[in-house]
């Protein structure tokens, strides 16, 4: 390590977080530390001085970790930002008095059944982990998500007294807490297992990563090569806020860091200030499902499903290729439509030096990649990638740590960890409550039968519900919510299951860009100084493509890599042609052709290539009763008169300007 000069990180969204002093600085960086290690230690099998570490017992020490650290980083009230009163640091000691029984009691409980008879003790120790998540989600994940997870925790208890559909097994209060902190099915089942063995690597590979320089290096290579063409600076956006999304899987926190280089450039550009902040929510939003690492709620879905996560990844390519491609396509015809230049040659690298600074970075997604690939080690591959990062980094002068970063790096790791620990568990309350209950079960039925047997219509329902609980809840709570509730119901009706959680996943994303919550382009238009209500609009349109393509993968799995090659790469290919001109139908520019203008028939021209574009992408068969094929070719049809008038648009254009000129 060098005591030379370090760049200061990205500002992030402050929220709850509060700024620590060095002993509660020491204390996180410490207890991230130890976290890493018994991750290590457990992922790996080491067996050290032949110890060995149940799984519960592992998931109980995280936890108590990261809920300490939590009541450390994170304030409780509106009060100063700075410092840790002492009421949050024995707040901090009770979660880990309270984990640490847990822990120490792991194989007795589980030989003993304490989950349905616990003794004296574990019922308090209970009541008290039970009090101390719910305050920790609080913190963590904001009020909302707090009352959410407070009522369905108690929903067992007054599960009989609820009508008909919603009705379950009831339970006494002294017999639910227990089950909630003991068994494998509550908090401390499947998203929690989802963390401990995935998510903590991966989320550690983002954030080195993203403090090593790869996350500038990427965001180079984006100038490098797409910087100088028309719309340059909202084209390198996409690149960069996808790409650092993926890492990060924050929304909010992607807007403010990427945002605010990437909306200057924008409007300097010539971009108008509600365009530049609708582009970079949608760029934002999207790379919370983009590949390769998706944030966290890709590895919870694996969990779900009980598939490798390079599974879930490779699925979610396509769709993800849609939404990027789309937004790609409509920032270029806005770009044609007004004349936007690209960015200034001397405000872009050369490829060359691009290169040159950083492609060693590569051999990292290279070796991340074939680790998960071809030797099927998802587990073990982020802490690979990261120890070779951290070597590349030791060899880079220009990024290499100094100590206080080093310690920077620790801290801002365990407070992502910290945070998404205490949503995880607090959702994981949810989970038990439909286990105990038996409610997931009953629910199915009674959502099939709501929708009269039609699978759009359950579809339908799905987005509607998936909406409505995206908007006041974080993206990995939204899904793991949804994934015990509604994916069983459209699994039922006949429906691709790994289809199905990326539906959800992608209609509880659509919050994030349409009003009236829109956070991600309510956060933009703040940066942008421009209507937050105008930009949510705008991101609407921007973004059409989150709206429309679950419906087109749900319906068709070779969306998402379920059928043979030849069959996926047909059905790739229309659907690239249809969202391309779904894009240019939204911006009124066909791009490579020409321009719609604000008549009847311009407008009209835009509606039909708009259904020749859904044409080409719809899936074939089902209720339509036509084949792909013949989609496609309606779609041909259709798409012939736009086009036409587009062309002929252009020429008139064309014409008129050679007139013009003296």
């Amino acid at each position: 390590m060098t005591d030379g000069p370090m760049p200061k990180p990205p500002v992030e969204d402050a929220g709850n977080r509060r700024n620590i002093g060095e002993l509660a600085r020491a204390a996180v960086i410490a207890g991230t530390l130890a976290a890493i290690a018994l991750s290590i230690h457990q992922l790996f099998n080491l067996q050290l001085f032949g110890v060995v570490v149940l799984e519960g017992r592992y998931l109980y020490l995280l936890a108590g970790i990261f809920l300490a650290l939590t009541f450390l980083c994170f304030r409780g009230t509106p009060g100063p930002r700075d410092g840790v009163p002492w009421w949050d640091a024995i707040l901090a000691l009770a979660v880990v008095v309270g984990a640490g029984y847990f822990a120490w009691t792991a194989d007795v409980s589980l030989d003993l059944g304490w989950e349905y008879a616990p003794p004296e003790t574990a019922r308090w120790m209970s009541v008290l982990m039970w009090l101390l998540i719910l305050e920790a989600t609080r913190r963590a994940g904001g009020w909302t998500i707090f009352v959410i997870v407070f009522v369905f925790s108690l929903y067992p208890t007054f599960a009989d007294k609820l009508p008909g559909p919603i009705s379950g097994f009831t339970q006494p209060f002294w017999d639910t807490i227990p089950y909630h902190m003991i068994s494998s099915e509550s908090s401390f089942g499947i998203p929690m297992r989802a963390f401990g063995n995935l998510v903590i690597g991966f989320i550690l590979f983002g954030a080195v990563l993203q403090r090593t320089g790869g996350g500038q290096f990427f965001n180079d290579l984006a100038l490098a090569l797409v910087g100088r063409y028309r719309g340059g600076a909202a084209k390198v956006a996409i690149f960069a806020s996808g790409f650092m999304g993926s890492m990060s899987g924050s929304v909010i926190s992607n807007v403010l860091t990427t945002g605010a280089v990437s909306i200057p450039a924008m409007k300097r550009t010539g971009f108008s200030a509600r365009y530049a902040a609708a582009t970079e929510a949608c760029a934002s939003t999207g790379g919370v499902l983009m590949p390769p690492i998706m944030g966290a709620t890709a590895f919870v879905m694996a969990s779900f499903l009980s598939r490798p996560y390079i599974e879930i990844a490779a699925a979610a390519a396509i769709p993800s290729l849609l939404y990027y491609f789309g937004l790609f396509a409509q920032i270029d015809a806005y770009a044609a439509r007004r004349g936007l230049k690209g960015l200034e040659r001397h405000e872009i690298p050369s490829l060359r030096d691009a290169m040159r600074d950083g492609w060693m970075y590569l051999f990292v997604f290279a070796l991340l990649i074939f680790m998960m690939v071809a030797l099927r080690q998802d587990t073990l591959a982020p802490f690979y990638a990261t120890g070779l990062l951290l070597v590349i980094n030791q060899m880079l002068k220009k990024h290499r740590f100094t100590w206080r970063a080093a310690g920077d790096l620790i801290v801002a790791v365990g407070r992502a960890l910290a945070e998404l620990v205490a949503v995880l568990i607090g959702v994981g309350l949810i989970v038990g409550a439909f286990s105990a209950t038996g409610l997931a079960g009953t629910l199915v039925n009674d959502l099939i039968f709501l929708a009269g047997g039609s699978t759009i219509m359950l579809l339908v329902m799905g987005a509607i519900t998936a909406f409505i609980f995206g908007m006041g809840m974080t993206v990995t709570a939204c899904y793991i919510f949804l994934a015990v509730v509604l994916a069983p119901a459209l699994v039922q009706a006949g429906l691709n299951i790994l289809a199905v959680h990326l539906f959800i996943l992608y209609w509880g994303m659509v919050s994030y860009i349409t009003p009236p919550v829109a956070l991600g382009a309510f956060a933009a238009a703040t940066m942008a100084n421009t209507s937050a209500l105008k930009t949510g609009m705008e991101a609407m349109r921007l973004g059409g493509v989150i709206y429309i393509a679950p419906f087109f993968f749900v319906l068709n799995p070779a969306l998402v890599g379920e059928a043979p090659a030849g069959e996926v790469m047909s059905v790739l290919l229309t659907a690239l042609i249809g969202v391309w001109f779904i894009s240019c139908s939204l911006q009124g520019y066909l791009s490579f052709v020409g321009g719609f203008d604000n008549s009847v028939s311009g407008w009209a021209m835009r509606i039909v290539l708009f259904v020749a574009g859904v044409s080409f992408a719809f899936p074939g068969g089902g209720a339509t009763g036509l084949s792909h094929l013949a989609l496609s070719a309606i779609g041909l049809v259709l798409a012939l008169p736009p086009v036409i008038y587009a062309w002929r648009g252009a020429k008139r254009e064309a014409g008129r300007r050679v007139t013009e000129v003296p």
